[in-house]
């Protein structure tokens, strides 16, 4: 991967493209706060490694505490708790979203997979999928529709 990476870098500064060379590779960073009986948590870091995120993983056996330190409202909380550019990420919140959030830069806490949603990434479930939405949090504790996730789409 890293052979690769520093190829497309020299292709691309090679045709005068530096600093975009750099941004479409450059890994962004992301730590995620799991409990160490969760499974699908590893799944869902396996979907935004793969889409770009180097992983901090850090094992807690007192994930409340997480998600009260980081404004979490309860009724929005899922298995797992990450923390990108300064926002929060909770649950299996696929990673186009994460980008679209880190792109559009919105005053919000974060963004949040309620529950877990089956079909969602971590927790695909062979062929069986629910639709669901990912919802945005500020500060108040406020939620709102951030994207919709239709089932076999």
């Amino acid at each position: 991967m890293k052979r690769l990476k520093c190829l497309l870098i020299a292709l691309l500064l090679a045709s005068g493209m530096a600093t975009a060379a750099e941004e479409a590779v450059a890994d962004r960073e992301m730590t995620v706060y799991r409990s160490p009986t969760c499974g699908c948590c590893g799944k869902w870091i396996a979907h935004v490694k793969q889409n770009h995120f180097a992983i901090k993983d850090i094992v807690s056996d007192d994930m409340q505490a997480i998600k009260q330190k980081f404004g979490v409202p309860s009724e929005l909380s899922s298995c797992h708790t990450a923390i990108v550019d300064g926002y929060v990420i909770e649950g299996h919140v696929p990673a186009a979203d994460i980008d679209k959030l880190l792109q559009t830069k919105p005053d919000v806490v974060g963004i949040s997979a309620p529950g877990m949603p089956m079909g969602s990434p971590g927790m695909e479930m062979g062929g069986r999928q629910a639709d669901y939405s990912v919802v945005s949090f500020d500060k108040d504790g406020k939620a709102q529709v951030f994207s919709e996730h239709k089932a076999g789409q």
